[in-house]
């Protein structure tokens, strides 16, 4: 991995971390002390940054870290249901492969063990994301559009927009536990709408399917517990 490359990712983990609060102004001298990294560098990773809207540019010059809407974080979430919905119905009406069935079958199975396992404590919930990740990933590269792969890899850089920022489920435990079963269970109707070759209810069910993620966001920001990226989001 290059230097720029490197700088970029921890630079963006560093201020998703709260870091840095909404306001502040980021120094090119103070990240070139904290990153161990040159100025060339830096400045690239802002640049990038700024593009993606963690940051913006400063009126007197520099960058600011910015302030993020709720309506931003709900419109990106339901861009990627679309975008995603178009990438199910790809590979349902181009038919899937054998490899494909037996990944996303390991997936669901995956789902289906932590579930089991009453999902208490965020080493569950950390299992279940990285489950999820690879489910979506999996169908995002089978659709082979490559327009459209970038179309979601830039939204998902809008903090808690992408599939892989999937918050703990809002309320008591129980509450969040119905909610979990029922995103597998999309999960479990997605894969067969796509083995039936049926693309347009593969795209209604893929579009369908953020709609929990939308909700969930609504509770955590009323929520009076600080979740991880919520400190980016203005509260209504």
């Amino acid at each position: 991995m290059s230097l720029q490359k490197t700088v970029l990712i921890a630079l963006r983990e560093l201020l998703l971390k709260g870091e840095y609060p909404p306001g502040q102004r980021l120094g090119e001298v103070h990240l070139t002390e904290r990153l161990g990294a040159s100025r060339t560098p830096i400045r690239a990773a802002l640049a990038t940054l700024a593009q993606e809207g963690l940051i913006e540019l400063a009126s007197g010059g520099g960058y600011l870290m910015r302030q993020i809407t709720l309506k931003e974080v709900l419109d990106a979430i339901a861009v990627r249901g679309h975008l995603e919905g178009m990438a199910a119905r790809l590979v349902a009406e181009s038919g899937i492969s054998a490899q494909l069935n037996h990944d996303l079958e390991q997936r669901l199975a995956d789902g289906d063990r932590l579930l089991t396992t009453g999902m208490v404590g965020y080493e569950r919930h950390a299992e279940f994301i990285a489950m999820n990740e690879r489910f979506h990933a999996l169908i995002l590269a089978a659709c082979n559009n490559k327009a459209l792969q970038r179309a979601i890899a830039a939204n998902d850089r809008l903090p808690l927009a992408s599939a892989t920022a999937l918050l703990p489920m809002q309320g008591t435990p129980e509450d969040a536990l119905q909610w979990t079963r029922f995103v597998h269970q999309q999960h479990h109707m997605l894969v067969q709408a796509i083995k039936r070759g049926e693309g347009v209810r593969a795209q209604a069910l893929a579009t369908e399917h953020v709609e929990v993620a939308k909700e969930n966001m609504y509770r955590a920001v009323s929520s009076n517990e600080q979740q991880p990226g919520m400190h980016l989001v203005t509260r209504p």
